[in-house]
């Protein structure tokens, strides 16, 4: 057969084309994804799972060690590590100045009061039977909201399961589960469902944003009572204590004695009757075994993995981030903890196997944020550390105000990390607001503990390029206060009460997560670079062979991919 010159160009044109798509399809989609699996464990700093390796079983934590692409430098370039940050940043790839979630809460201009992030007073929970409220919920920003309702309205940007929905011609299902609301909330994203463990009832619970009725299936798994089976029960340890390198820190005069709970092994659950029998549950292995059980009954109940499309299941274990605010990292308690989630993590696993197979089945797990170590752990070490209290920094901010610009009471609010200013008072003084800003910042940071002070405009004053960069990175016009407090290294800047340990800082615990990925298209490895959270949704929308988020920030990982 004889081609002209012109028929060959075409010809080489068109097996370049088959050739080209071929390697495509195989760089994209190898091995059918059928499921994203997206594991989030609230509070894991990256150090924590190599002090346990040794310890842990071949299924969990291992499993995706030695078969996934391991990024052992990925830090978060926010300031404020908090877990809706953290969150919202794993489900966009945008940074909190792009996504809006700045912090657990910040102050409502238009309501002139502080909000949670997630609160909705025109979706409220879906009743489930008729309970006393505690009122004794341990979250500190929970207790701040103004209402029990829920959704995701304040999030701001596309995040890869709402990129999921619209990619699939909504075909793909979406659903996110954790222990917090924040948590499942922000990586459910605007279409998917999202579901929480309650700490008033042990049921896990959703809004009418979500459902107009609970699934039967749902309604079915907290008839059990699953969570009540531990009352009268105790949190004992996983293996002989003499494996365990915390095995002497077990008792230490600033851990949380959780109204009875204890601060040494084992710890005791209340009776039935007790009102934090379910926050004690949560503050243990039980409430991530529980979290692991109701994602087992969504996966089998609503088919995920088994339809046309992808499907996306995000589940956001938050046991270790409560059990290490009580007791700090360095606690035997955080180490058994890991060691139960292992366990945990291996059966679910071995589960998702079983129903849609691990071949078929893109994982990725990350944490929200990391964390310090207790201010007085350090100061026992020899580390200059303490605890910034909010009432310190508003006294020292309203003498600033008093004495150099004759404003009495110049803070109108203070919440972690913001200082909000009364803009009117200055205003009625004859002061810029953003020379008022400056001279206040300029002298709290003189203040001990307090590493920075900084207006909207002063990034550029902070010495650290690094702690400039995510102060920057956690601006958001319509959210961000007037003054942004920047704490010293291991120094405590939250409210005083029965939390021993808090996560919120710029510096580098707070900031270091693990990240792994393992499935179908994953090149197993270990990478040292320095990479960010921001870069998971990308590169997860990548290997499904889809454009990112739309206002993602963050690159996809050459190194993932198989070549």
């Amino acid at each position: 057969m004889h081609f002209s010159r012109s028929t060959n160009f075409g010809f080489a044109i068109a097996l370049t084309i088959v050739f080209s798509a071929s390697s495509y399809t195989a760089a994209y989609a190898d091995g059918d994804i059928r499921l994203v699996l997206q594991i989030t464990i609230d509070g894991l700093r990256a150090d924590l799972l190599t002090r346990s390796l040794d310890h842990f079983g071949d299924g969990g934590f291992r499993y995706l060690l030695a078969n996934g692409a391991v990024f052992t430098n990925a830090h978060y370039q926010h300031a404020n590590t908090e877990t809706i940050v953290g969150h919202a940043t794993l489900a966009t790839g945008a940074h909190p100045s792009m996504h809006g979630m700045t912090g657990n809460v910040w102050y409502d201009a238009v309501a002139d009061e502080l909000t949670y992030n997630i609160e909705d007073p025109d979706h409220l929970p879906l009743p489930v039977r008729d309970i006393e409220q505690s009122g004794d919920q341990v979250d500190p920003a929970q207790r701040l909201a103004r209402t029990t309702g829920r959704s995701p309205r304040a999030l701001l940007a596309e995040t890869l399961s709402d990129k999921m929905l619209s990619y699939s011609g909504k075909k793909a299902k979406v659903f996110a589960v954790s222990g917090k609301d924040r948590s499942a909330v922000a990586m459910a994203g605007h279409g998917g469902k999202a579901f929480w463990m309650s700490t008033d009832s042990g049921d896990f619970v959703t809004t009418t944003y979500y459902y107009d009725a609970y699934p039967g299936w749902v309604a079915s798994w907290n008839a059990e009572r699953k969570a009540e089976q531990f009352a009268g029960d105790s949190w004992t340890l996983l293996n002989n204590v003499g494996t365990y390198a915390m095995a002497h820190q077990d008792d230490r005069p600033y851990e949380t004695d959780l109204r009875g709970y204890g601060r040494t092994f084992p710890h005791q659950f209340g009776g039935a009757d007790n009102k934090l029998l379910y926050t004690q549950v949560i503050v243990s292995p039980h409430g991530d075994a529980l979290l692991a059980d109701f994602a087992e009954a969504l996966i089998s109940n609503e088919s995920l993995g088994q339809g046309e499309a992808t499907d996306y299941l995000s589940v956001s274990f938050s046991g270790l981030d409560a059990v290490n605010h009580f007791f700090g990292p360095a606690s035997l308690e955080s180490e058994d903890m890991i060691r139960q989630l292992d366990r945990t993590l291996a059966g679910f696993l071995q589960f998702i196997d079983r129903q849609v197979g691990l071949d078929k089945t893109l994982i990725v797990l990350s944490a929200d944020h990391g964390m310090p170590e207790a201010p007085e752990y350090m100061q026992s070490i020899g580390f200059p550390a303490g605890r910034l209290l909010p009432q310190f920094i508003i006294d020292a901010a309203n003498r600033i105000g008093e004495d150099l610009l004759d404003i009495e009471e110049i803070v109108k609010f203070y919440y972690r990390p913001y200082i909000y200013l009364h803009a009117d008072k200055i205003e009625k003084k004859g002061i810029e607001l953003d020379q008022a800003q400056e001279l206040v910042a300029g002298e709290l940071v003189k203040e001990p503990g307090i590493y920075a002070a900084v207006t909207k405009a002063g990034f550029h004053k902070i010495a650290n390029d690094e702690v400039a960069r995510r102060v920057r990175n956690n601006y958001h016009p319509e959210r961000a206060g007037d003054i942004y407090i920047v704490q010293d290294p291991y120094w405590f800047n939250f409210e005083p009460g029965p939390v021993a340990v808090m996560h919120g800082s710029p510096w580098r615990y707070d900031t270091h997560v693990p990240v792994i990925f393992a499935g179908p298209g994953v090149r197993a490895g270990i990478f040292r670079r320095e990479i960010q959270p921001a870069d998971v949704a990308p590169t997860l929308a990548a290997l499904i062979g889809m454009s990112p988020p739309g206002s993602a920030q963050g690159t996809v990982l050459a190194e993932v991919f198989i070549k």
